[in-house]
């Protein structure tokens, strides 16, 4: 459905917004003048906006990210104008106006480097990236824990079908889409038995997703047990500790291991829990492995001789951001994708939503500016 001019927003001269300054350093709720769009922007009011995973790490200085920053990039709002020259159509042709409800591409490629013209717009020489961008003179209001996020040109949007919730579809533009790109490398999951390790978010979203591609089994592997009451809404038959995965996965196939493994925790432990427990001529897809650990533990031989297909993923594609929307179509009727997200915190208490999202996780926690 095409906007409705009743909701188109008002535009106001600031907008609030939170600033993060580093690790163990105050976050700073402050307001940033609303500078004229320039060419091929959008701006667009902030609904809501979920804590992922790398915003907990960067928060904790896991991670390091140039500051200061507007952190936060699962984000979903209403457009409220446009710039000169930018785009009326999403990235599937649906026509976009004013109040429009959106989500859009956690990077901006610009279609023209290396990178993007071999298939890795994720990689872009250019790169822009919601919730990672150092505050600029002109170019600040990046990230989603503000009231208003400016697209710049070249974001690839989405419009949101209105049957999809705000909770539902706030997620979509990182790890929902990721889980799409992990199981496009994945390959035909028909018959299949996945394992994933580390039933946080993006496990129980995959397999939920694997369950629409026709998977046989799901296994889960996870620190917590407690995960696995969690997990069987999603579609996973049985959760085990790393201590009792082994025997979970023998009694399931047979003792040949997992046709598919999606490593999903980060940590070293489970890349090489993940290496053990795959079949051989079987795929291991890692996606948790977004901060610095320790050396795992790979012994070529055994690659070689158990023909194993190990593949990285980072981010994702366009094509996988659609892929995403169009499974949440079907998928918010199938499962409880609304249990993934927790409570919802005002702007004003970004700390206190930090706080619970470090001390429970599995969840993400919404702030609705």
């Amino acid at each position: 459905m095409a906007g409705d001019h009743s909701r188109v927003v008002e535009v106001p001269r600031s907008s609030r917004a939170v600033v993060f300054h580093g690790a163990g350093r105050p976050l700073e709720l402050v307001e940033i003048p609303l500078a004229p769009l320039g060419c091929g922007e959008i701006l667009v009011r902030v609904g809501l906006c979920t804590l992922c995973g790398s915003d907990l790490h960067t928060y904790h200085g896991r991670r390091k990210v140039a500051v200061p920053t507007i952190l936060g990039h699962e984000i979903i709002g209403t457009i409220a104008q446009f710039g000169p020259q930018a785009p009326r159509c999403d990235v599937l042709g649906q026509p976009l106006t004013e109040g429009d409800r959106i989500s859009w591409s956690l990077v901006v490629h610009c279609g023209e480097c290396f990178a993007c013209r071999h298939h890795l717009p994720q990689k872009c020489q250019r790169l822009f990236k919601f919730g990672h961008e150092a505050l600029k003179p002109g170019r600040q209001l990046t990230g989603g824990l503000a009231e208003f996020c400016v697209l710049p040109k070249g974001t690839t949007l989405v419009r949101l079908p209105a049957a999809i919730p705000d909770a539902v579809a706030c997620p979509l533009s990182c790890a929902t889409a990721t889980v799409a790109a992990a199981l496009r490398l994945a390959g035909d999951l028909t018959g299949a038995v996945l394992a994933i390790v580390g039933a946080g978010t993006l496990g129980l979203i995959a397999s939920a997703m694997a369950r629409s591609q026709g998977v046989a089994c799901v296994l889960a592997c996870d620190v917590a047990l407690e995960r696995g009451v969690q997990a069987a809404r999603f579609g996973v038959e049985a959760t085990a500790t790393p201590a009792d995965f082994s025997t979970l996965l023998a009694n399931r196939t047979e003792g040949r291991g997992a046709d598919v493994i999606l490593e999903l925790s980060g940590s070293a432990e489970g890349v090489e829990l993940a290496l053990e427990q795959v079949r051989t001529g079987g795929r291991v897809i890692l996606v948790g492995s977004v901060l610095p650990v320790r050396p795992v533990t790979l012994l070529p031989e055994q690659v070689v001789r158990r023909c194993l297909t190990i593949q990285g993923i980072h981010n994702y594609t366009p094509d996988d951001l659609v892929a995403a929307l169009r499974w949440l179509t079907t998928a918010q009727q199938l499962w409880p994708l609304e249990r993934l997200v927790g409570p919802t915190f005002p702007l004003e208490q970004t700390k206190q939503a930090f706080a619970w999202a470090s001390t429970h996780s599995g969840f993400r926690v919404a702030i609705a500016p």
